[in-house]
């Protein structure tokens, strides 16, 4: 084999995986489209806002295996007089008036295969704060998947904090 020949092979052993990997390793995650554009930080932060507490929408987080998205009464329940020039505010006017639920994108999820029994409530007796599991998202204006939730994260999360590390807590 030639020397140009080699040198060639060797770039591409060293070049292909690379770029297989570094894509992957420096991807920033990104919100889904959403059939309302809606923005935490308005909401949440912001001076000119409601200043909600998260279980203000999420209200079944403590009841309930899912936070959940808050039924579209609730948000027209201050939209109806509140930013109605908005384009979005418009869109959710328009599924209140269809009576329908906007078919929003979920973010955070386990997989089906985990076979995971999930519950906000131990965490939320602990005094967890949201954005230890769902990552700042007063920060950007679109929910992104921050946290790769993996069995090895719950498990360091689990140990820091004491808490049972017993494979009947979490899987049925």
């Amino acid at each position: 084999m030639s020397r140009s020949l080699k040198i060639i092979a060797l770039l591409v052993i060293i070049f292909v995986p690379l770029g297989f990997f570094i894509p992957r390793a420096t991807n920033r995650p990104t919100a889904p489209k959403q059939p309302i554009e809606y923005n935490h930080w308005q909401h949440v932060v912001s001076q000119d806002g409601p200043q909600l507490d998260c279980d203000f929408c999420h209200e079944n987080a403590d009841k309930s295996p899912h936070a959940t998205i808050p039924n579209i009464s609730t948000c027209m329940g201050c939209h109806v007089a509140v930013k109605t020039e908005s384009p979005e505010i418009q869109k959710l006017a328009e599924f209140y008036k269809r009576k329908e639920q906007p078919k929003w994108v979920r973010v955070y999820y386990f997989e089906r295969e985990a076979n995971v029994f999930f519950s906000h409530k131990p965490h939320l007796k602990a005094k967890m704060e949201c954005k230890e599991c769902h990552g700042e998202v007063t920060a950007s204006p679109g929910v992104k998947r921050e946290v790769n939730m993996t069995m090895s994260w719950c498990l360091d999360c689990h140990r820091q904090r004491q808490a049972s590390i017993d494979c009947y807590v979490c899987h049925r």
